[in-house]
């Protein structure tokens, strides 16, 4: 008898992703399918607190074509989540019903905890544990999540900072002027504060692994790697002087010089100067020399929490 087939999907700040998998006999996931889709769903949130018509529509198209994937793959359990960009939305039962309609799943508003451990589940199933504890970290749009522990995750904690956000708060030029950037930075130094005084610990894990799209894109640069490949990326060792890099040479770009680095995708190069001010700060910050990227992440952890 063949394993059961589950799919998690995740409408995020910025991009809607799904993954569909079996369990493998030594207990571990066997991906059958892994799709991500630009669609900013948190566009305007943060200034609005709704979501906009045309952010949900494209969200629902996304969603349509992911429906035909579950039934090619006939997926016996669906989770659906939803994160930032509808926990700050007075309108979010609108966009939850649609979804609930084309996929026969409503999404789950997770809490930033939630979100923490679902992420810290998934980006260390494959590692030893001996070998912790891990701080994971999940740069989204619209938050980022920290989640610490070795074995299990002992300690989360969710800040409203992410790529959209920054960049629609402090980021209005193209390139950023210093000054934007300045501030950008300062608000990711007192969040971090925040993190610090709730993790105290957070600074001494053995490793910091970071997640979502701006870690990946980073990788794909420093690599450059023209197309996606998941094997070049998934557990790529990010030194912070490569960051550092990337960093000083997409922030002092405009919109066409960053499209012309290698991987950067149109729907992403608006906002990841943002979201590499949250990734570089934390590094600087805690000082930590590299950064473990993980293509293992919350809709892993979500895959997971269906075949316990």
């Amino acid at each position: 008898m063949s394993a059961p087939v589950v799919a998690a999907i995740d409408c995020g700040t910025n991009s809607t992703r799904l993954l569909v998998a079996r369990s493998r006999p030594d207990g571990h996931l066997e991906t059958l399918e892994r799709t991500m889709t630009i669609t900013r769903l948190g566009e305007g949130v943060d200034a609005t607190g709704v979501l906009a018509d045309e952010a949900i529509d494209r969200v629902l198209a996304c969603l349509i074509g992911y429906r035909d994937v579950l039934d090619r793959h006939d997926v016996g359990s669906i989770r659906m989540t939803a994160t930032s960009a509808a926990r700050d939305a007075s309108n979010r039962a609108v966009f939850f019903d649609a979804a609930e309609e084309l996929i026969g799943a409503r999404p789950e508003l997770l809490s930033g905890l939630e979100e923490g451990r679902l992420s810290f589940l998934g980006a260390t199933a494959d590692l030893d544990p001996a070998e912790g504890p891990y701080l994971v970290v999940d740069i989204g749009g619209g938050s980022t999540e920290f989640a610490y522990g070795s074995g299990e995750c002992e300690a989360a904690i969710s800040t409203d900072m992410g790529c959209v956000r920054l960049t629609e708060r402090f980021i209005e030029s193209d390139p950023a002027r210093p000054e934007e950037l300045a501030s950008a930075l300062s608000v990711v130094e007192l969040y971090l504060d925040d993190v610090l005084a709730f993790i105290p610990d957070a600074t001494k894990a053995s490793r910091l692994i970071g997640l979502a799209g701006t870690v990946s894109a980073t990788a794909m640069i420093e690599q450059g790697l023209v197309e996606y490949d998941r094997s070049r990326i998934h557990h790529f060792e990010l030194t912070k002087a490569a960051v550092e890099d990337v960093f000083r040479t997409l922030a002092t770009e405009d919109r066409e010089q960053r499209l012309a680095n290698p991987g950067m995708e149109p729907g992403r190069v608006d906002v990841i100067v943002g979201g590499l001010c949250v990734l570089v700060r934390i590094m600087r910050q805690f000082a930590f020399d590299s950064c473990l990227v993980s293509e293992a992440d919350i809709l892993d952890g979500l895959a997971m929490s269906q075949l316990r």
